[in-house]
């Protein structure tokens, strides 16, 4: 499994409307179904939840993603391509965004928000970094 693959897998789900809870690509997801889309595709072990709030609190996204058996939390300053990131809107840390490499010296994020209404992939400007609270790698567990 490369940055590639992980990338690709996430591609496959560009446009899709933005679905709160939503885990079907071309009909409905959120951040989330993005990231569980990508743990089917490359045949990775997860645990999926429902049932989360719109605005996690008190920990509740880093204690599900520090819960999946192929995450792995890493510094931030070593996420790169293929790597997830999480980050905090407004109090918690509420999002979860793919690495999704550089172009031309500037990097990108793949990710599925309501702000767009659907999944995109735009550049990680210095809004979404400021935003950055943490990273995970994918690993075969």
């Amino acid at each position: 499994m490369t940055p590639d693959d992980i990338i690709a897998a996430a591609l496959e789900c560009m446009d899709t409307p933005f679905l709160h809870q939503g885990r079907q690509p071309g009909r409905g997801m959120d951040c989330a179904g993005l990231l569980v889309h990508c743990f089917k595709r490359l045949g990775l072990e997860y645990r999926d939840e429902y049932g989360y709030p719109r605005q996690p609190y008190d920990g509740q996204l880093q204690k599900i993603l520090n819960a999946q058996p192929s995450l792995q939390p890493i510094p931030i300053a070593e996420a790169g391509a293929g790597d997830w990131l999480i980050m905090r809107m407004s109090r918690d840390p509420q999002h979860i965004a793919l690495h999704a490499g550089f172009e031309r010296g500037r990097a990108f994020i793949i990710h599925a928000t309501s702000e767009s209404g659907k999944v995109v992939r735009h550049r990680l400007d210095a809004l979404h970094r400021a935003r950055v609270t943490g990273a995970y790698r994918m690993v075969k567990a």
